[in-house]
Formats: structure tokens, C-alpha cells, sequence
């Protein structure tokens, strides 16, 4: 089995929840998201395996550190003049964002996903339908929607931007289109339909 360059060690960084996540990040890429072992990723980093349980209670953990990047980016302080942009524009920019932010190891994204949504690991599907509904109410927040959380407006946007998200994940997955242009086209062709039904932007 061809070896898998090695992380540098606790010495050479210091944050160590962070050396775990990209040490993973390096696995994965080279085995695929299923054949990481948190056992591996320590001894790779020269630390006792007893000192990783403090950061990540196991790899689904170390998968949720890595969608935070994500969350960060959706959530990062926007362009100048964001507020006066059309609700279609502002809710492009913070969902490619979030892909962007997680493009650079795409498919072990995917890989994530599918591992979480893994029927007979309910202990993983079901806090991602969570954390799904969490990243649509950041979307709306992000985005400056200002129906009123709970109100039916609201409750509407969030099912429909709920299936957005779902179908223009299913297009990243496989986008190797430059700048990620096939998600982007996709997204704004749908938005800018979305955007008259809802009546987002009279």
C-alpha cells in the first residue's frame, strides 16, 4: 500500500483539532471518507490516541468540523453594498460560499454526506437533518431575508430553499467545470425562477 504523506506533528502545529481535521482531510484523498481511522490520524501526528476523544468524540465529528469551514465562509462579512443586491444575488453569494469554501476536497465532502445519511447509522442521519434545517435558517439570516422566523412566508422559504440546496449539491458533486461555473449557472438559472414565484425582489 503506497504511504500517505504524513501530517507534521504536534510540534509543527499547534493547533491540534485543526492538524486532526487536515490529517483526515489527507487519508480521505487518498482512500476515500470510510477508510479514515482516528487511530491512524493520531499516530500520523505522533500524539497518543487518548488525546484526540478532547476534540472529536469520533469521525463524524472531525466531518462536521470540516462543514464549520463551511458555515464560516456562508457567514463571513459580505461585499459592499450587499443589502441594496437582489435577494436571488445575496442568496448566490452566501450558498457559493459555502461550496467554495468546501470545493478543494469536494468529493470527500460528498463521501461525508452519503456516510452521515447512512440508514442503519441513525446516530449520524438524523443530527444531519438537523444541522441541515441549522445551515438553511443561516442561509435565510446570511442573505437578509426578513420574513419573521416561524411565519409562514418563512416556513415557505424554508422548504424551497431546503430542496435548492439539496439539488445544487447533487450538481457540485460532480462539477469539474472551471470556478465551479456549472454550480454557479445552475444556481442563479434556479434562483432567478424562485424569485418571481416568491416575489422575493416586488
Amino acid at each position: 500500500m503506497a504511504m500517505i504523506p504524513v501530517h507534521p506533528g504536534p510540534g509543527a502545529a499547534p493547533d491540534l483539532a485543526g492538524a486532526i481535521l487536515e490529517t483526515a482531510l489527507i487519508i480521505a484523498e487518498a482512500r476515500g471518507w470510510e477508510a479514515v481511522r482516528l487511530t491512524e490520524v493520531a499516530a500520523r501526528l505522533g500524539v497518543p490516541a487518548s488525546r484526540l476523544p478532547a476534540h472529536y468524540r469520533d469521525l463524524d465529528a472531525v466531518a462536521d468540523a470540516w462543514f464549520q469551514r463551511g458555515l464560516a465562509a456562508m457567514l463571513a462579512d459580505p461585499p459592499g453594498g450587499f443589502a441594496d443586491w437582489p435577494a436571488r444575488d445575496r442568496l448566490a453569494h452566501c450558498l457559493l460560499a459555502w461550496f467554495d469554501a468546501l470545493a478543494s476536497h469536494r468529493t470527500i465532502t460528498a463521501q461525508m454526506l452519503r456516510t452521515k445519511a447512512h440508514p442503519p447509522h441513525p446516530h449520524t442521519w438524523i443530527p444531519m437533518l438537523v444541522e441541515l434545517s441549522r445551515l438553511i435558517q443561516w442561509w435565510r439570516q446570511a442573505a437578509r431575508l426578513e420574513a419573521p422566523y416561524g411565519s409562514r412566508r418563512a416556513r415557505r422559504e424554508e422548504v424551497v430553499l431546503t430542496l435548492l440546496f439539496l439539488a445544487t449539491l447533487r450538481v457540485w458533486e460532480r462539477d469539474t467545470s472551471p470556478d465551479q461555473h456549472d454550480t454557479r449557472h445552475f444556481l442563479h438559472r434556479r434562483l432567478e425562477r424562485l424569485s418571481r414565484w416568491l416575489s422575493w425582489d416586488e
